[in-house]
């Protein structure tokens, strides 16, 4: 217990807050029909868990640094804990989305000091060891999440899939409390609250307008409003940040062509790989009629491959260039993509295998190596800072993309349906409008088609990124990393290590 226990205590909330990214896509439809949610509602309730995680990461992190690592890592599986009650009690989509958004608060807490705490308790080969299995560990929660959401929602109800949190939740704090040790940052500072208050409402700004632009249109006042609060919000940011002496993020990396590079990689990965998948969900369970373990296992094959590739590749690939990897690695995901636009009125679930496959392949070369092409672009001090930077922006590329692909699906629907069939269809909706009269094949034509265009998008933007990493990222330098004294800060990049996750 003495020896693992911490190990044990950190996997258990880092499996919690993971499992929460992908094990609610599959029960969407049954969410939307026990709550009477719209389109618009299921997106918040991915994206207000991953807009808050993302957008409190770096933040999250400051704080453990200056008020200790294992009191807001405690704080956080408190809250998290909290937050799923809420979320299983929720009686109305509002209810359940702010508690969505108070689950990524503590997620955040938990995410950011996960691997400092390993870090101050485990060196040499046992970090080695240790961090191999947290990473086993947290891949194995991407990959099974859909499979684990369907037999819940399934079985006792899709609330089940927010209680499940509970008893984990107890065993983790009395784990973390029992054996893993305070540490602190070696260095002081002051938290930067105007830079991450700025920074969250840029992100929530942004989210919202592109998801407004689905319903009301690109040039809506609402739309045009929320737009122009993210851009005040964004320059506010970048003032605060170049005026602070402890900013929460050094504007300056981003003029190294390198840095800039793989954050662009980092964005772009969980659009092409993981922002289109709630939708996929909605198609096949309520236009195809599977169950939601069926639905689960049917995208399992894209966390599953990435899960081997990114296993296997660790010892495969060693020595060769991270922009290699991840140039590679996203036009895989690029290409999977557009393997995936390939549905119509006829299809099944198996149609989407290849693509699936493909992407998996992508995602296991990209999520490892994000990392080390982060930390290689920018000087050692700057580690932490870097590699929190890029775990920030694969999680604002999955809120993005989730909202942007929503306006996309619904905007080609419209084609053949009316615009409230059309919303009311991607969001589940689907026994709805047979009632009214519309017709399977216009249904499962029309789902198709919004499919296969938010898939094209994906591709392109996978395959274009994919070249920008390859022309900015140029011959990365090795970076060795000592092993730090107990309580000493250990770069939080790490937590790109996670094949499969968003």
């Amino acid at each position: 217990m003495r020896k693992w226990g911490p190990l044990v205590a950190v996997c258990l909330g880092t499996f919690m807050l993971l499992l929460d990214v992908s094990i609610v896509v599959v029960a969407l439809p049954d969410m939307a029909g026990g709550l009477n949610a719209s389109l618009s509602d299921l997106q918040w309730v991915i994206d207000g868990y991953a807009l808050t995680l993302a957008a409190l990461l770096l933040g999250a992190g400051a704080t453990a640094d200056l008020l200790g690592r294992r009191r807001v890592h405690v704080a956080g599986v408190v809250l998290f804990a909290a937050a799923s009650l809420a979320c299983g009690l929720a009686t109305s989509p509002v209810t359940l989305v702010a508690a969505r958004g108070v689950q990524g608060v503590g997620a955040a807490a938990m995410f950011a000091t996960t691997l400092p705490l390993l870090g101050s308790v485990y060196q040499g080969r046992r970090r080695s060891v240790a961090l191999g299995l947290w990473g086993a560990v947290s891949g194995g929660a991407a990959a099974i999440g859909p499979v684990v959401g369907g037999l819940l929602t399934e079985g006792p109800g899709w609330r089940w899939i927010f209680f499940v949190n509970l008893p984990v939740s107890v065993a983790a704090i009395w784990l973390t409390r029992r054996t893993v040790p305070e540490s602190r940052a070696a260095r002081g500072g002051r938290l930067d609250w105007a830079g991450t208050v700025t920074f969250a409402c840029f992100a929530g700004a942004t989210t919202y307008a592109v998801m407004r632009a689905g319903g009301l249109g690109w040039v809506s006042t609402p739309t045009l409003t929320a737009f122009g609060i993210a851009a005040l919000a964004l320059v506010c940011f970048v003032l605060v940040e170049r005026r602070t002496a402890h900013p929460l993020l050094d504007l300056s990396l981003f003029g190294k062509p390198a840095f800039a590079g793989v954050t662009v990689g980092a964005l772009a990965y969980s659009v092409a790989a993981f922002a289109v998948l709630p939708y996929t969900s909605i198609w096949l369970q309520t236009v195809l009629g599977l169950g939601p373990v069926h639905a689960g296992l049917a995208v399992l094959p894209l966390a599953a491959t990435g899960f081997v590739v990114a296993a296997a590749g660790g010892r495969l690939l060693h020595g060769v260039r991270p922009r290699l990897t991840i140039g590679a690695g996203l036009a895989l995901l690029g290409a999977g993509a557009l393997a995936q636009a390939v549905l119509d009125a006829g299809s099944s679930w198996t149609a989407l295998l290849p693509g699936l496959v493909l992407a998996g392949l992508g995602t296991g070369l990209v999520a490892p190596a994000l990392a080390g092409a982060a930390l290689a672009a920018v000087p050692p001090e700057r580690a932490g800072m870097a590699g929190g930077a890029v775990n920030t922006f694969r999680q604002l590329g999955y809120a993005f993309g989730v909202a942007a692909f929503g306006t996309v699906l619904t905007s080609r629907m419209e084609d053949t349906l009316a615009p409230g069939q059309a919303h009311a269809l991607a969001g589940g909706g689907a026994s709805w409008l047979r009632g009214t009269g519309v017709s399977e094949h216009a249904l499962r034509a029309a789902f198709a088609s919004g499919l296969n265009a938010a898939a094209l998008v994906a591709g392109v933007v996978g395959l274009l990124a994919g070249v920008t990493v390859l022309v900015l990222v140029r011959e990365p330098r090795p970076v060795e990393r000592e092993t730090p004294e107990a309580g000493e800060s250990v770069p939080v990049s790490l937590h790109e290590n996670v094949p499969g996750n968003p």
